[in-house]
């Protein structure tokens, strides 16, 4: 097993990567309000003092799309909107990324995404995982 001292997380993360929740997001549009609660559990993490990264494939791609939540989610009364859980997400400092081969798969290029959002390739997702304090999947 490798140890924290690993030096492709080490550049992707800097030195400390003893405190790191890793949230995986599969669901988008089809799946909204999985993204919500991925959104809101990163939160939540982030407020317990975790570095928290939300590693985002397949149909959550799509929701870091700039205007993508606006043309696709239909608010509903007394239910947090994905816009405010993401705004929430970056406002702690939440690290999001993208799957650079989901990406190339929905012709979906970085200048695409929402501010703040970073792609990243599939083996920054096994690196953050084999060093994570903790892993939630939705």
């Amino acid at each position: 097993m490798k140890t924290n001292k690993d030096p492709l997380l080490q550049e992707i993360l800097g030195e400390d990567v003893s405190e790191i929740f890793v949230i995986l997001c599969t669901s988008g549009f089809d799946r909204i309000a999985n993204a919500r609660s991925a959104l809101m559990f990163a939160s939540l993490a982030a407020a317990a003092n975790y570095r928290t990264i939300v590693f985002c494939i397949q149909s959550a791609v799509d929701i870091l799309v700039k205007g993508a939540i606006e043309k696709n989610e239909k608010p509903q009364p007394g239910v947090p909107t994905l816009s405010q859980r993401l705004e929430e997400a970056l406002e702690l400092g939440i690290e999001i990324q993208s799957c650079t081969q989901t990406m190339a798969n929905k012709k979906v290029s970085e200048e695409d995404l929402i501010p703040g959002v970073k792609s990243r390739g599939a083996m920054n997702l096994i690196n953050l995982a084999a060093h994570a304090k903790g892993t939630l999947c939705f």
